[in-house]
């Protein structure tokens, strides 16, 4: 049986797979940086380029939304949520990262539909970007996987 961590790209093929990315504009440096990362990774796992479709959205409390839109509208394998919420010094980090992921979960579950959580939640900026390649590639990686795993169940 082999182990979850065990060569996680292995056996993953994007090939005409349609993958739905919603980025926030908030910390927009980070979220494009999340984004370059996820695009090449797709690119990589064989999605072509005119088969995904990316959205834009004021921040990660918009996110949610968007991803809903998407899955009602059109026929995607998987959607992707790109965001990065840096703690400030009052509870709205809380409020945002709490309220934004569990949308970004409802969304999957009502409508069982891989969505791969790239929202980032750091202490602070150099936080970020120590994250925002590795997490974008990650988010590619676990929507092909996902959108496989279903297929399979």
């Amino acid at each position: 049986m082999q182990h979850a961590d065990q060569g996680s790209a292995q056996g993953l093929d994007g090939t005409g797979r349609r993958v739905g990315i919603v980025q926030a504009r908030f910390n927009e440096p980070v979220t494009a940086e999340l984004l370059r990362a996820c695009l090449a990774e797709l690119a990589a796992l064989g999605v072509a380029e005119a088969d995904i479709r990316r959205v834009q959205v004021p921040g990660a409390l918009e996110i949610p939304l968007a991803l809903q839109a998407l899955a009602d509208g059109d026929d995607f394998d998987a959607l992707i949520a790109l965001g990065c919420i840096v703690r400030g010094e009052t509870y709205h980090f809380e409020l945002v990262a709490n309220e934004s992921g569990a949308g970004v979960s409802r969304v999957a579950l009502d409508h069982r539909l891989p969505v791969a959580n790239a929202i980032l939640t750091v202490e602070n900026e150099a936080q970020a970007w120590a994250r925002a390649a590795d997490k974008g590639r990650d988010a590619a990686r676990v929507a092909i996987e996902m959108a496989q795993l279903l297929d399979a169940l």
